[in-house]
């Protein structure tokens, strides 16, 4: 077997894993603001404006790129409300708790 298969066959991304209630529920714990609505995190924020808002949407969306994890994103004027989930792992996951701890240091 040449080294390259080797590589590619032990470098395969690990699978992502779907938290169980209990996780979850020590997991958030530890966060402010957030809860489980419909099988997401979930926190909601309200700035001074629409441009706050929106500044605030955008370094969210930073940090996430970086991550390879995007969220659910919804704006009303001063409003933010976002949705954390994992689709590949079919609802929160690890990669949500950790994305949710950026998003609140951005604050």
């Amino acid at each position: 077997m040449n080294i390259g298969l080797i590589l590619i066959f032990f470098c395969k991304p690990m699978a992502i894993k779907k938290l169980s209630d209990v996780e979850i529920s020590s997991a958030i714990a530890q966060l402010a603001g957030w809860s489980v609505v419909d099988q997401k995190l979930q926190k909601n924020f309200k700035f001074r404006d629409f441009v706050e808002a929106f500044g605030f949407i955008s370094k969210v969306a930073i940090v996430a790129d970086k991550m390879g994890h995007h969220p659910e994103l919804f704006n009303v004027y001063n409003k933010v409300k976002i949705d954390l989930t994992t689709h590949d792992a079919g609802g929160i996951s690890a990669l949500d708790f950790e994305l949710a701890q950026k998003i609140d240091k951005l604050l």
